[in-house]
């Protein structure tokens, strides 16, 4: 993994944390359940936008290795599972 990719995913898997804390805070101080709920919907936000830097590294880096050193089908069925993962 490139480095800037990972300290970027280590900065939004930590503010990921801190969020569920504060969500958990909510939850324990019986917050206003939509006020809870938007909260929740910024924390799937957040995983997304954390598994598209992860994908993009991913593309970037792990893909064209491999097709490089000739495991272009390995690296397919993995995409295609991963899309399949995405889309239940």
């Amino acid at each position: 993994m490139q480095e800037t990719v990972k300290d970027n995913a280590l900065k939004r898997l930590s503010y990921l944390s801190g969020h569920l804390d504060g969500v958990r805070r909510m939850i324990e101080a019986d917050t206003y359940c939509v006020d809870v709920l938007k909260q929740t919907h910024a924390v799937r936000r957040a995983i997304e936008k954390l598994e598209a830097v992860l994908l993009e590294g991913h593309l970037h880096t792990c893909v064209p290795d491999a097709i490089r050193e000739g495991r272009e089908n390995e690296v397919v069925g993995e995409l295609v599972q991963l899309y399949a993962v995405a889309n239940r």
